[in-house]
C-alpha cells in the first residue's frame, strides 16, 4: 500500500487503514488523546461535541460484536450520526459492487466510513474511491490489519506498564492469518518493544518472521518465559477443519495458557485476548478472569482508542 494514502494536506491522518510505517510519534498521539477520553465514560452524561453534526456509517461485511459496538458507542459518545449498514439486506446483496454502494452513501452525505470486510485491502480501495474530506477507518480486512485493535492493545500495554522500552511480549497462536498480530507487532516495532516472541503451531507461524522482526519459538514454555505481556490468538475453528492444527483438547496442551503456564512469565505479566476467546482451546477460565488478565480492560480501552481515532481524523 502507498503510505501516503493515509495522509492528506500537512501530512495529517486523513485514514487509519494499517499500522505499518505509521511514525511513532503519531501513534503515541492518538494514545495521548485516548487518555483524555477515557474519563468520559464515568460522567453521567457521555457526550461530547466532537462530531456534532457529522455522519459515520460503519460498513460491517464480516459479523462482529466488540469492534462493530465498541465503534458505535465511540462515535455517539462524540455525538456522531451514526448509520449502521444491514449488508446482508443491502445492494451489495442485490449484485451492487463495493465502490457503487459506496459512491451512493457518499451521496448521502457521509462524512466518515468505518469498514470491515472479509478480503484483505477493501478499506484501501475505498479510501482510494472517496472524495477530499471523507475519512476511512479499517476496522479489519482479511488477513491483512486491523489498526485500531493494534492501537487498543499497546494503549492496554501502556497503562498498566507505563511504557515499553525493555518490555518482551509473547504473542501465542495463528499468527500466520492474523490481521490483529500483524498490527500489534508493527506498532509494538514503531514504539521500541525490546523483543517480539511469536508461538503455536509451525502451521500457523507466518513465512516473513525475519520482514516483521520477530521471533519464533518452537516451544510455547520457552516463549513465556520471562516475557512482560502475553497475548493470546483466537483459534478459528477452520484451521482445525483444514487440519493445520490438532484438535481443541491437543492444541490446549501444547499451546493453550493456563495458570502453570502463566507463572513461566514475569510475576507481573499482563494477559491479553483480542476476544473473542474460546475458553479451553487457548486460554484457561482461571486465568481468562484472573488478576493478572486485563482482557475486559481491552474492551473498554477500545471505546476511547476508537474516539481518539475517529477526532483525529476529523480535526
Amino acid at each position: 500500500m502507498d503510505a501516503s494514502i493515509q495522509f492528506g494536506k500537512g501530512g495529517r491522518l486523513r485514514h487509519l487503514l494499517t499500522l505499518q510505517d505509521l511514525p511513532a510519534d503519531l501513534i503515541v498521539e492518538i494514545l495521548d488523546v485516548a487518555k483524555t477520553f477515557l474519563s468520559v465514560g464515568a460522567r453521567k452524561t457521555k457526550k461530547l461535541p466532537v462530531l456534532r453534526g457529522r455522519s459515520v456509517f460503519n460498513l460491517f461485511f464480516e459479523n462482529s460484536t466488540r469492534t462493530l459496538t465498541t465503534f458505535e458507542i465511540a462515535a455517539k459518545r462524540l455525538s456522531a450520526d451514526v448509520i449502521n449498514l444491514n449488508v446482508a439486506s443491502s445492494s451489495q446483496s442485490k449484485g451492487e459492487s463495493l465502490l457503487d454502494t459506496v459512491s451512493n452513501l457518499v451521496a448521502m452525505q457521509a462524512d466518515m466510513f468505518v469498514v470491515r470486510h472479509s478480503v484483505g485491502g477493501a478499506p484501501i480501495e475505498i479510501a482510494r474511491h472517496v472524495p477530499d474530506g471523507i475519512h476511512v477507518i479499517n476496522a479489519g480486512d482479511g488477513q491483512n490489519a486491523h489498526p485500531t485493535q493494534g492501537l487498543l492493545d499497546v494503549f492496554t500495554i501502556r497503562h498498566f506498564k507505563g511504557g515499553f522500552s525493555g518490555l518482551k511480549v509473547a504473542i501465542i497462536g495463528d499468527i500466520k492469518h492474523s490481521r490483529v498480530a500483524r498490527s500489534e507487532i508493527h506498532a509494538l516495532t514503531a514504539l521500541g518493544v525490546d523483543e517480539i516472541r511469536i508461538s503455536g503451531p509451525q502451521s500457523l507461524m507466518p513465512t516473513d518472521a525475519t520482514t516483521l522482526g520477530v521471533k519464533i519459538y518452537p516451544d510455547v514454555d520457552a516463549a513465556l518465559a520471562g516475557v512482560d505481556v502475553i497475548m493470546m490468538l483466537r483459534l478459528q475453528k477452520e484451521r482445525m477443519e483444514e487440519a493445520l492444527v490438532p484438535g481443541a483438547e491437543e492444541y490446549f496442551e501444547k499451546y493453550g495458557l493456563n495458570s502453570e503456564r502463566l507463572k513461566l512469565a514475569s510475576r507481573d505479566a499482563i494477559v491479553m485476548h483480542p476476544g473473542p476467546l474460546n475458553r479451553g482451546v487457548e486460554i484457561e477460565s482461571a486465568v481468562a478472569d484472573g488478576p493478572q488478565s486485563v482482557i475486559l480492560k481491552q474492551v473498554t480501552f477500545g471505546i476511547a482508542v476508537r474516539m481518539a481515532v475517529m477526532s483525529i481524523l476529523a480535526s
